[in-house]
């Protein structure tokens, strides 16, 4: 079975081919990033238009010698996500699924990232801890079972990729601030600054990264001269605060859940010094750690695809629409 994923949540826009058989033979993405980047950040209305331009191309590219008519079914990031972005996709997806005369299957995108790690290794055994850390999410999850998901904690304020991308702006990097914090980090000292580990010693596996952020703004504010080798302390610095936090949160979560296997999933979960750290527990807690591909942390249809593979069964009315731009883990259905 051939599965056709959509996904538009935000500034990327992905297409992709998950074949049962095969795995993933086909698969596009164009980013925006360069686009919002003169904004400091994602425009909604501009990301909305940009995937009317492109999700043309994208298909084309993605299918490449594919028949279109080979496609079996097509699923489609319904939420969360920006709202605009979000219709953007799924119009398309109807359009296609009434061309094709498909069924429809609406995915969410943050069960997308939990259980995009199976797709490159099948070995992962279910149940597992996830960390999922993006720009807009940060979750301790306990999967369960598929469609059977426990949030565990997650950040009462700012998602730790926008923290990253806010501290960037503080230190005049560009946009995403993600990157460039985890290059600038290379050449600084992590012990530089003291920044605070917010909620790392609570009982709970609750996130916090507000004042983290708050710390950092404070500390720039009262730097007269704000030289290449500060700047690069303070990102290393704030790295390292970030890194230790979610070390011990995922340590206390496997020591709360006698979870075995652990995934590290989302844009954040590309940074090297975060995956390094947490591959590091294999050792202490006897784990197995896995996280995506680097092309597959940040937003992509593979991983709707893939989940779209799964849910055959929940196949909908083409005409309805089914976007939500909150939807949350704890609402999906098996």
């Amino acid at each position: 079975m051939k599965t056709l994923g959509i996904e538009t949540s935000c500034d990327e826009t992905a297409i992709a081919i998950y074949d049962s058989n095969h795995g993933i033979i086909g698969e596009s993405v164009y980013s925006q990033i360069e686009m919002h980047a003169q904004y400091g950040g994602v425009v909604p209305e501009l990301a909305s238009r940009d995937h009317c331009l492109k999700i043309v191309d994208v298909l084309n590219d993605a299918l490449g010698d594919i028949d279109i008519k080979s496609i079996d079914q097509i699923a489609y990031t319904s939420g969360p996500g920006l709202l605009g972005a979000l219709l953007i996709g799924e119009s398309f997806a109807q359009g296609l699924s009434a061309a094709l005369k498909v069924p429809l299957i609406p995915i969410n995108h943050l069960e997308g990232h939990l259980m995009s790690p199976i797709m490159e290794f099948p070995e992962i055994n279910i149940p597992y801890i996830c960390l999922l850390v993006s720009g807009g999410h940060s979750m301790i999850v306990d999967v369960k079972e598929r469609s059977n998901y426990e949030i565990l904690g997650q950040s009462q304020d700012d998602a730790v990729g926008e923290a990253f991308d806010k501290v960037g702006k503080l230190l005049d990097l560009p946009y995403p601030g993600g990157p460039h914090i985890e290059k600038l980090a290379l050449e600084g000292n992590p012990k530089a600054y003291d920044f605070p580990r917010p909620m790392i010693h609570s009982d709970n596996l609750d996130l916090s990264f507000s004042g983290l952020k708050t710390s950092v703004l404070y500390t720039v504010r009262d730097i007269e001269n704000l030289t290449d080798q500060i700047k690069a302390d303070i990102a290393a610095s704030f790295q390292q605060a970030v890194i230790e936090v979610l070390s011990k949160k995922i340590r206390k979560a496997v020591e709360i859940t006698g979870r075995s296997e652990v995934i590290i999933a989302g844009g954040v979960a590309a940074n090297k010094a975060l995956r390094a750290a947490i591959k590091n527990l294999e050792s202490t807690l006897g784990i197995k750690v896995f996280y995506p591909s680097l092309k597959y942390c940040g937003d992509n249809a593979a991983m709707i695809a893939f989940v779209g593979s799964l849910r055959s069964s929940d196949k909908i009315e083409s005409q309805a629409s089914y976007v939500r731009a909150r939807w949350p883990l704890s609402e999906l259905t098996k």
